[in-house]
């Protein structure tokens, strides 16, 4: 134990903490000290929904996005258009998508995108459930929204090539400048698709 920490099981749970995606030493550090700090209801309360979210939360069998159910609640809801379907690389992102009002299909989260440095190939992501969504008829096109990442446009080519067969249209996210923006702080490879993506008024 860190003589500064003065408790093994407060260096023990900086060192978990520390483990999660974003969360520094620091950050960590300053979390555990403010649940030590909080009143015992509080803590209780976090240790509980913890213990919950492993227990309750699980990926719909459909699409591989969050639920508590078999499957989630935009793979159910009647008024969604089942022809329609975004590809995304997490559960984050169809949050991230959702948030816009704009996109009324149904998603398909892999859980990853192709890899092959990290060992990380098609079986390994959700794709032969998309596979078998697309072969059993009725989409019409597959929005990929994976990130604009050498491996995001890897993936989406797989994609492409994997549903060719069905017949089925594999369109990608439009790139381009952002609203707000301005020229000089925009990185080259941005503006040049945005400048091969021009749009008529």
């Amino acid at each position: 134990m860190p003589p500064e920490f003065g408790s093994e099981t407060l260096a023990a749970l900086v060192k978990s903490l520390s483990r999660l995606p974003g969360i520094g030493y620091k950050s960590a550090l300053r979390l555990a000290l403010h649940l030590l700090r909080t009143d015992n209801a509080d803590a209780e309360r976090i240790s509980h929904l913890l213990a919950e979210l492993k227990d309750k939360v699980h990926f719909c069998r459909v699409c591989g996005s969050i639920t508590e159910a078999e499957e989630c609640a935009i793979c159910t809801d009647g008024s969604r258009s089942g022809d329609l379907i975004c590809v995304v690389e997490q559960p984050q992102d169809v949050i991230v998508l959702e948030r816009t009002g704009r996109f009324r299909g149904r998603y398909h989260v892999l859980h990853g995108v192709l890899s092959p440095v990290d060992g990380v190939g098609p079986e390994r992501l959700n794709i032969g459930a998309l596979e078998a969504r697309v072969r059993a008829g009725g989409v019409r096109e597959l929005i990929v929204a994976t990130n604009p990442t050498v491996e995001g446009d890897a993936t989406a080519l797989f994609l492409a090539r994997a549903v060719a067969p069905w017949g089925c249209t594999v369109t990608r996210l439009a790139r381009g400048l952002p609203m707000g923006g301005a020229l000089e702080f925009v990185d080259d490879i941005t503006l040049a698709r945005a400048i091969d993506r021009r749009e008529t008024l």
